[in-house]
């Protein structure tokens, strides 16, 4: 298995991932010196491979085929959330493991951010819509046209992460110490959604994800 590259080039070059069994959204960002430039954007279809097996497969080829033709640094994927259908969040969880099995077979880092955790970084609110994000996709980017939903969704995750990874001065992708690096991981995944509580999604205070990142620390002594 390739080594993981660890380098942080001052240009950042990150593949977004958005999984799907059925539409896969792709997309490259460049980023430097606060500034977006896309390489490349795509809501691949994965019909034309068949049955549900055959799509997954395609899955892996598709992420393999974009790494090697743009040559990423890292790369950013939507973490699944619960739907209502179990079918549909299984078929989605498949989706995203054959992507992530392509990453790291190329041995690039990879992080995982919430659905909502995206859009609150490139929209500035975590009940954005597909359109709002395109719209901003198209403007943080600069590109000509309005982009396809899954790509500029893909385009949102990686913009997110160059964002976040910038604001937390490169620990969130790979740097600093355990605890910090919890610390940050556990931050910006602060709103998630509970099946057990009715009440829906919950809010972490500073002080509480710093007691859990201590305490899972500690107990890895």
């Amino acid at each position: 298995m390739p080594e993981q590259r660890s380098a942080q080039p001052a240009v950042r070059r990150v593949l977004g991932i958005d999984p799907g069994s059925r539409v896969l959204g792709l997309a490259v960002i460049e980023y430097a010196s606060g500034r977006a430039r896309c390489l490349g954007l795509a809501s691949q279809s994965l019909q034309s491979h068949g049955d549900f097996a055959a799509r997954m497969g395609g899955v892996f080829d598709c992420v393999s085929e974009w790494i090697e033709t743009h040559q990423p640094h890292e790369c950013a994927i939507e973490q699944i959330f619960m739907y209502r259908s179990e079918s549909s969040s299984l078929k989605l969880a498949q989706a995203r493991g054959a992507a992530l099995a392509a990453v790291v077979r190329h041995g690039l880092p990879v992080e995982e951010y919430m659905p909502a955790t995206v859009k609150q970084a490139v929209v500035g609110s975590g009940k954005a819509d597909k359109t709002q994000v395109a719209h901003m996709i198209q403007r943080l980017a600069g590109l000509d046209e309005l982009p396809s939903a899954d790509g500029a969704d893909a385009a949102a995750v990686a913009l997110c992460h160059c964002y976040r990874s910038q604001a937390f001065g490169g620990v969130a992708a790979g740097g600093g110490n355990a605890q910090a690096r919890e610390i940050l991981r556990e931050a910006s995944q602060r709103r998630y959604r509970r099946r057990s509580d009715s009440r829906g999604w919950r809010d972490m205070d500073a002080a509480a994800l710093k007691a859990r990142a201590a305490a899972k620390s500690g107990g890895r002594k």
